[in-house]
């Protein structure tokens, strides 16, 4: 019996951000899938955490400190991958996050401070860029591999109070776009650039603005699931069979292509 294109034994997967909600469940998805995961971030505990509990139910893992902003950092730890699995086939840009002094709700946008709207650039954008062409040069070499970047509904709708991060997720979706089209054209068709895009789904970063004291929605959290014809916030496993897909051989023919994970937000005009 052939194996099936959604497996991924064996291959080598580097997850940014693979500690937090989302991204430790991307990480958790693709171990399950067979592929040896690297959990790159810049905070040793959590990474080394995650790391030792990918292995505890069997799979092959390995903590990765490096900065997604930081080129060399990215370098040193790519070469470390390297040198202990020999090649890398997968990245996931899961690192990034909206930046509390960037967010205006409720308040006028001339009063975001304008450093607070660059470092949710940098964080967002730059972060999915710079980890892209380090890893990517790589898988340059190798003539194959797949890149999954992380959108945001925040990329094609305005969604309010969140200015520079909604900038930055439109970037990479374009960003997204761009790398898929020069890499296939210059490297052949194993090379792929995607992304997902995430509907509504609670992590630590948001909790506090969805969730009140007592465990009740707030009242955005009520807008919000009141636009998700499923009528609930996602569970960070819901992204599996996306990024599994994007991942695998199953999707051999799939670039340039954002796919949204997101309950229907997305289709919903609200009427």
């Amino acid at each position: 019996m052939n194996e099936s294109p959604f497996d991924l034994t064996d291959r080598v997967a580097v997850v940014t951000g693979g500690y937090g909600v989302l991204g430790g469940g991307m990480a958790d998805t693709l171990a399950r899938a067979g592929a040896r995961v690297a959990i790159l971030g810049r905070r040793r505990d959590e990474a080394i955490a995650k790391a030792v509990e990918l292995t505890e139910y069997g799979a092959t893992a390995m903590p990765v400190v490096a900065d997604v902003l930081d080129e060399d950092s990215l370098k040193a730890g790519r070469d470390r991958i390297l040198s202990a699995w020999g090649t890398i086939d997968i990245l996931v840009n899961a690192a990034g996050g909206n930046v509390a002094r960037a967010r205006t709700d409720g308040e006028p946008p001339f009063n975001m401070p304008l450093d607070a709207f660059d470092e949710a650039l940098r964080l967002n954008l730059h972060g999915t860029v710079i980890p892209s062409l380090v890893f990517g040069e790589t898988m340059a070499r190798q003539k194959k591999g797949s890149i999954v970047n992380v959108s945001s509904m925040a990329a094609t709708q305005a969604i309010s109070g969140v200015m520079g991060y909604s900038i930055a997720k439109a970037g990479v979706e374009n960003f997204t776009k761009w790398l898929a089209v020069d890499l296939a054209r210059q490297y052949g068709e194993g090379i792929r650039v995607n992304a997902i895009a995430p509907g509504f789904f609670l992590s630590t970063q948001n909790r506090a603005v969805l969730i009140k004291d007592d465990g009740s929605y707030s009242p955005r959290a009520e807008r919000i699931v009141a636009r998700t014809p499923m009528g609930r916030f996602g569970r960070a496993d819901e992204l599996s069979g996306a990024l599994q897909f994007l991942c695998s051989d199953a999707a051999s023919f799939v670039t340039g292509v954002v796919i949204p994970v997101d309950g229907g937000f997305s289709a919903y005009t609200g009427v």
